[in-house]
């Protein structure tokens, strides 16, 4: 997923129980319980039968898919010792159960499946010095950035990416720079796949200007586009172009998770957490003194050296990056203040992670990050939503057009709860937990998923249900909007199953639909003949 959006939905919500007041067989179905149980109701602490089995504990653990905070409250059980016992299993026996199935959970990851020992160890103890711990970073990772080798969409500037489930990515629309990927300079006007990536897997897509990056499921990264890294001349790329990917080495001793683009910067987050940045570190904007042109990636310096990060979105000319703690989530941001973008209450630039403090007053704790050109989006783990920067257009969705320098949570939304957030170019969308989807901001592109209203203003100033998307029959759960300030807008929207749906400008082919001759886009959501699932 590309830095514009990010989600919190789940393919399946977790089922909690309180293990003191639900049968055993309710909590691990399939399995029986004796009749005289010695934990769980009993105020004699003791060993319940069904786990005298430390193997079959271990797999009713991992399989039912507990949360890390629920396999901590089993482990602090007043009324049951067994899963603070030591499992007597590998990797070691001194580990209780609980820690065993949280580093069971984490090791099925990809990326932690090819870690290092050591490397796992300084995650770990980084993350708070516990594999649930562990596994409660990774998994905060995957549903900021949803990270779960699911289908996804990237309505870049001019020109679309799509990723199948199975790794493979079509694209379409301009391709002045080759950044579409096929070996030439033409325009696509509906999806085509990108051959030469056979036999990759790509899991992670970002869109710039004229540029694209591609993540693969071994940490590497792909370019095509615009040479932006200074990418030796072949047969395939000029001094100013590269038409089909080729893999960056600058970035091959990172393992590489998520990629995000603005317009004068670009960012990577490694599976440690850690984040870099290529270019624009003039005058220090992004904590590092080099010429503008450097495409050497460098650390993040300050504050999140030690903080694991879980998800980035760059802007265009700004950074935020969400940060994990044990108990919960913080955001910081640096870059170009102007408008409030980095929401500190100023519209002072920032060349070092700062935190973004005005969270904790409004007693919400961010889970998912999504940046736009000039403003910004964070979901909250209670449903809310939080914008602020630029107010062009009425994309903060306060009914205003005035620009915000601390987060101020949309009031318009209070009815409903939000798992999913997309800000586009003045434009920001958002999908509830019933698949509602409200949108407001720009609406001059005809990508705010409603038909114009002639003789009325084209902006939305406040949330506004789109009812178009209905004809999909089925639950959106992933949208995208082009960011990138030069571009005209386009939209794009996928269901569960993983139909696709476009709608806005299309003066390029971006929408990847057949159009009549006079037309250069659509209000009404079309369906693309692509099956991303």
């Amino acid at each position: 997923m590309d830095a514009s959006t990010a989600t919190a939905t789940e393919t399946s919500s977790p089922v909690r129980f309180d293990l003191r007041e639900h049968p055993l067989s309710i909590v691990f179905p399939g399995l029986h319980e004796p009749v005289q149980r010695r934990c769980f109701n009993h105020s004699n602490s003791g060993i319940c039968l069904l786990f005298m089995n430390s193997s079959v504990a271990l797999h009713v653990l991992c399989s039912y898919g507990l949360e890390p905070d629920d396999l901590a409250r089993l482990e602090a059980s007043a009324t049951c010792s067994f899963f603070r016992q030591h499992g007597g299993l590998p990797p070691d026996e001194r580990l209780p159960l609980t820690e065993l199935a949280a580093f069971d959970m984490c090791r099925r990851r990809v990326a932690l499946a090819s870690m290092a020992a050591e490397e796992e160890e300084a995650l770990k103890q980084r993350c708070g010095g516990s594999y649930k711990l562990l596994l409660k970073y990774l998994l905060a990772g995957e549903r900021a950035c949803d990270r779960r080798e699911k289908f996804q969409v990237v309505a870049g500037p001019g020109f679309s990416i799509a990723v199948t489930s199975n790794g493979e990515v079509h694209t379409f629309g301009h391709n002045h720079s080759g950044q579409l990927g096929h070996g030439t300079l033409s325009n696509e006007e509906t999806p085509r796949l990108i051959r030469s990536l056979q036999g990759v897997r790509i899991v992670q897509a970002a869109a710039g200007a004229e540029r694209t990056l591609l993540v693969s499921d071994a940490g590497r990264v792909y370019q095509c586009g615009k040479n932006y890294f200074g990418i030796p001349i072949s047969s395939n790329s000029t001094f100013d172009s590269i038409k089909t990917p080729v893999l960056l080495e600058s970035l091959k001793d990172i393992f590489v998770v998520q990629a995000t683009i603005g317009h004068f910067l670009t960012a990577i987050l490694s599976r440690e957490g850690r984040v870099y940045t290529l270019s624009w570190g003039v005058d220090g904007r992004l904590g590092h003194n080099t010429d503008a042109m450097d495409r050497t990636p460098r650390l993040l310096s300050g504050v999140l050296e030690d903080k694991p990060v879980v998800q980035i979105a760059a802007g265009n000319c700004y950074l935020l990056a969400l940060a994990f703690q044990p108990n919960g989530m913080c955001v910081y941001s640096l870059g170009c203040g102007l408008g409030g973008k980095l929401s500190h209450g100023s519209t002072d630039d920032e060349h070092h992670p700062r935190l973004i403090a005005h969270f904790a007053i409004l007693n919400l704790q961010p889970i998912a990050l999504s940046a736009g050109s000039w403003h910004a989006i964070a979901l909250g783990k209670d449903g809310r939503i939080c914008t602020w920067g630029w107010g062009h257009n009425g994309c903060l969705g306060h009914g205003d057009e005035d620009y915000q320098t601390l987060p101020k949570v949309v009031k318009g939304l209070s009815h409903v709860k939000v798992v999913h957030v997309a800000a586009g170019l003045c434009t920001t969308f958002v999908i509830a937990e019933n698949g509602d989807i409200y949108s407001f901001g720009r609406g001059s592109d005809s990508n705010l998923g409603y038909p114009p209203q002639y003789g009325h203003r084209l902006d939305q100033l406040t949330p506004k249900l789109v009812t178009s998307l209905t004809c999909a029959g089925e639950k959106i759960i992933w949208l995208s909007a082009t960011k990138e300030h030069e571009a005209a807008g386009h939209t794009f929207a996928i269901t569960e199953s993983g139909k696709l749906y476009a709608f806005g400008i299309a003066i390029y082919g971006q929408l990847g639909i057949k159009l009549l001759q006079d037309q250069n886009g659509t209000s009404n959501p079309q369906r693309v003949d692509i099956d991303l699932s």
